[in-house]
């Protein structure tokens, strides 16, 4: 377990009756930065049936009504994306935050072939070029006053982009699973996510991949953070607990639900503080130096118990 671990929420965004509460948003965010949460995250999704809102609009109302806590997103499927265009985006909630945005990209369902990315203008033998370059944009458009490049999708002639980040760098955070991902994190990245539908084992895979890369590439693993979202529900009453689980993610991953039916049992963690508290431990265990602590509801009510209660005992 890492010596110092460190504790992330979920800013609330997705609202299944398609109506965006704000007044929740803010509430948790405030008391989210009162109990000493160190980081509050947003998902991304661009098409798709569920009502998630989006990821840096919302990040930037997150950067006006808070003042300490890191505001990042886990992931950004990249190369849908216009890499000048995100880059801006996230310089300017840098600056509105004061230098606390983390940005988190990954290359997306490639194995899910054209399907995905045709709605984007794009295709899937298309995005392992457009991330890279894409990347390579974003990095120079933060950190140079003039930028020229030449490549397949960007042609950049003497381009200027302020204002720059606060941040110098701003952090880039990977997502993914594939071990060629895992080694071009390690790479060119500041970080790592690991995602909310991935077991604790496959994380702890994941992470001795990293562990392997940072000792390859000679990269102080201390400089790298290792991170995790966990979808988690604390309640004294266990069984209640994962009947809410249960059938929030019948209706947010039926897919995933309908491939594997002990599929919350494997990615979650529910029932009393003490219980959640284990659950967590062998995330930590694993390699992780920070947990997303992502309740599904009473986003305010869990994150008190989980500050009071169950943080205590993983500190």
């Amino acid at each position: 377990m890492t010596a110092v671990p460190t504790f992330g929420i979920p800013v609330p965004q997705v609202f299944m009756n398609g109506r965006a509460d704000m007044g929740l948003v803010k509430d948790a965010l405030h008391r989210a930065e009162e109990l000493g949460f160190e980081s509050a995250w947003v998902q991304d999704q661009v098409a798709g049936d569920v009502p998630l809102m989006e990821s840096v609009s919302l990040l930037c109302y997150a950067a006006a009504v808070t003042e300490r806590i890191r505001l990042g997103v886990s992931v950004i499927v990249f190369p849908i994306r216009n890499a000048p265009q995100l880059a801006k985006d996230f310089s300017t909630l840098d600056n509105m935050s004061n230098g606390r945005a983390i940005l988190g990209i990954g290359l997306g369902p490639v194995f899910a072939g054209d399907n995905y990315f045709a709605i984007f203008g794009t295709r899937a033998d298309e995005a392992l070029q457009r991330f890279n370059e894409g990347l390579e944009v974003m990095r120079a458009l933060w950190t140079q006053p003039k930028v020229t490049y030449h490549g397949k999708y960007y042609t950049l002639n003497d381009a200027a982009m302020e204002p720059k980040p606060v941040q110098k760098p701003l952090p880039v955070w990977f997502g993914g699973q594939h071990p060629k991902a895992l080694h071009r994190a390690v790479r060119v990245a500041d970080g790592y996510m690991g995602a909310g539908p991935t077991t604790t084992r496959d994380f702890a895979a994941n992470v001795a991949h990293l562990r392997r890369f940072l000792d390859k590439e000679q990269r102080d693993p201390a400089s790298f953070p290792l991170s995790k979202r966990v979808y988690l529900a604390v309640d004294r009453d266990a069984q209640r607990a994962k009947r809410g689980l249960d059938e929030f993610f019948e209706a947010r991953y039926p897919w995933m639900v309908e491939a594997n039916p002990n599929f919350v049992a494997d990615i979650c963690a529910w029932g009393a503080p003490e219980q959640v508290a284990d659950g967590l431990r062998q995330v930590l265990d694993a390699g992780a130096s920070m947990i997303v602590l992502n309740p599904l509801w009473d986003f305010v009510e869990q994150m008190e118990v989980l500050a009071e209660e169950v943080i205590p005992q993983l500190r």
